[in-house]
């Protein structure tokens, strides 16, 4: 789960190896980078809804 969960964050900064991003591809558990993408995802909008709600104050 570590490996993919670093993988999607080097997706989401756009730094990742293309040969990287081909085992990713390769990989025959697509799911794991899937609830991985959508962890990132969701921890990335509670912290910048957090940021906001700080910047309000």
């Amino acid at each position: 789960m570590w490996q993919a969960i670093k993988s999607v964050l080097a997706a989401f900064l756009g730094v990742q190896k293309d040969s990287r991003r081909r085992e990713d591809f390769a990989s025959e558990r697509p799911g794991i980078f899937i609830v991985a993408g959508l962890l990132v995802g969701l921890v990335f909008v509670v912290l910048v809804a957090l940021v906001a709600v700080m910047a309000a104050r």
